[in-house]
């Protein structure tokens, strides 16, 4: 008897754990790109990291490059088949003669600002000196020229622009007095606030529309891959609802990727500084007017933006499905 129900024990464990490499073999191997250590790329983080993409029967696994501009190459080189990305980046990419597109919103406005190192109060202060970016052609960048604009100083001319990397980075950068401002978003900023430092133009009330970090993935890969793409879509449309419902799931997520040290005040205020309709919408279309920004403003250096339309990079065809079919309002129906 004994014999009989040992042998009956390993049966039922060898089944369970056939059951559960057939339900792993199932799941679909994706490498997706994000370039920032920030909320904005939460859909991704969360989707990965509260199991909404395996759900969705997709193994996701999030590669980090530094900068737009690099995680754009990464995608046309094939190197990942979907990748976060800003407007600029992949604008820029598709002018240069790529398919890539956004096949989601995901950030369709900024919450990004210009804070100043210790000492530096007022934008007057900037002149001669120098503002941290990321990378040249990403979405920093083009928020950098646009904010010293707006405060009356010539990019280049009055300031010099630098490359210095993710948001910890470009916060270390202000810290240290390496630079004399950077842009940074939430968390970085909220971090450089609690240590006193002084925000010298906020972006987001600047009145500037602007197609920010979004899931793309390239024309070539949705002919072949069709399915893998609309899992992916449906798994991120899931994700944002998640930050919208789910507060401890997405803090917790947020503090991981943000690598330790982050306290809890900073995090809670970076999860609700992105869940407005305006940053985050709940349908998630890219924006066209944001688009139309990214355009004529790289056509004032890029002379083939200029007969450009939103409409060219953008694939709606999944998230049109999502929300004609009534997934989307279902989601949030939900009790």
């Amino acid at each position: 008897m004994t014999l009989n129900r040992a042998l009956s024990s390993a049966f039922i464990l060898a089944l369970l754990s056939l059951f559960s490499s057939s339900a792993s073999a199932q799941l679909t191997k994706v490498n997706v790109g994000y370039s920032a250590i920030s909320g904005d790329q939460l859909p991704l983080w969360v989707g990965k990291e509260l199991g909404i993409f395996e759900k969705n029967g997709l193994d996701v696994q999030p590669i980090f490059f530094t900068g737009g501009s690099t995680a754009i190459l990464a995608l046309v080189s094939g190197d990942v088949p979907i990748t976060q990305v800003s407007g600029p980046g992949l604008v820029s990419s598709a002018l240069g003669g790529s398919d890539a597109v956004f096949i989601a919103g995901g950030m369709t406005s900024l919450n990004y600002v210009l804070m100043g190192k210790p000492g530096v109060t007022s934008a007057e202060q900037l002149k001669g000196g120098s503002v941290a970016i990321s990378r040249f052609g990403s979405a920093t960048d083009t928020i950098a020229r646009f904010a010293l604009r707006k405060v009356g100083l010539t990019p280049v001319k009055d300031v010099t622009i630098v490359q210095v990397g993710s948001g910890p980075d470009r916060l270390a950068a202000i810290l240290t007095g390496r630079v004399t401002a950077a842009v940074i978003n939430p968390p970085s900023n909220f971090q450089a606030e609690k240590k006193g430092l002084a925000v010298l133009a906020d972006v987001a009330k600047m009145g500037l529309v602007f197609q920010h970090t979004g899931p793309a993935t390239t024309r070539k890969f949705i002919r072949e891959h069709q399915d893998i793409v609309r899992r992916y879509v449906k798994g991120h449309v899931e994700a944002v609802h998640r930050m919208y419902t789910d507060k401890e799931g997405t803090i917790k997520v947020l503090a991981k990727y943000m690598g330790g040290g982050v306290d809890r005040e900073i995090l809670e205020k970076s999860r609700e500084n992105v869940l407005t309709e305006a940053l985050l919408p709940k349908k998630q279309y890219p924006t066209m007017e944001g688009l139309k920004f990214v355009i004529e403003d790289l056509g004032e250096r890029d002379p083939r933006a200029k007969a450009a339309k939103p409409e060219q990079f953008v694939d709606l065809t999944f998230i049109k499905e999502l929300d004609q079919s009534g997934f989307i309002d279902g989601l949030y129906k939900k009790k």
